[in-house]
């Protein structure tokens, strides 16, 4: 998959990010060619090399289609209990959110959404909820290309039409 200056791309685990140049250096004798992605949550700038783009999993912004399934798993309310203890919980969640794949991150947000709803969250709990919308509230709204606020109030009104995400 190539990118192009402007392309607007997803960095698992750190969010959307626009391209904004390529870039050739020479090194001992190698030449390498690296994406200059900067991610527009936060700012921060990463030099991905071009050959590992496949490996690392950096991918465009998902499809509208893509955006109705991600819809369809934070919907879906038939999900057995998870009864596994949170440092388990928790590192499950972790890799999910680290393939950077959207249905992924859906199912993670509405797993701690659905257990938020038992019980008060713990502070990683919280971290991973937060993050998690995050990651899927951004990548929406870039797909249908709107704001992050009626992407949030969508999301919201999917699970119980009141508010899900805080701000």
């Amino acid at each position: 998959m190539e990118f192009k200056v402007g392309d607007k791309v997803v960095y698992p685990a750190h969010g959307v990010g626009v391209i904004k140049a390529v870039e050739t250096i020479d090194f001992d004798g190698d030449r390498y060619t690296f994406y200059v992605l900067t991610i527009l949550d936060n700012g921060s700038t990463f030099r991905v090399p071009v050959q590992n783009i496949s490996a690392i999993g950096m991918r465009r912004v998902i499809s509208m289609m893509q955006v109705e399934k991600v819809y369809e798993v934070l919907r879906d309310r038939d999900v057995p209990t998870d009864n596994q203890t949170w440092n388990r919980r928790y590192r499950e969640y972790t890799n999910k959110l680290q393939t950077g794949d959207p249905i992924e991150v859906a199912k993670v947000l509405r797993d701690l959404a659905l257990l938020r709803s038992d019980k008060n969250l713990s502070f990683g709990e919280r971290k991973m909820f937060d993050k998690a919308s995050r990651l899927l509230i951004q990548e929406i709204a870039f797909a249908k290309d709107t704001d992050e606020q009626s992407v949030e109030t969508e999301i919201n009104a999917l699970f119980f039409g009141t508010a899900l995400v805080e701000g």
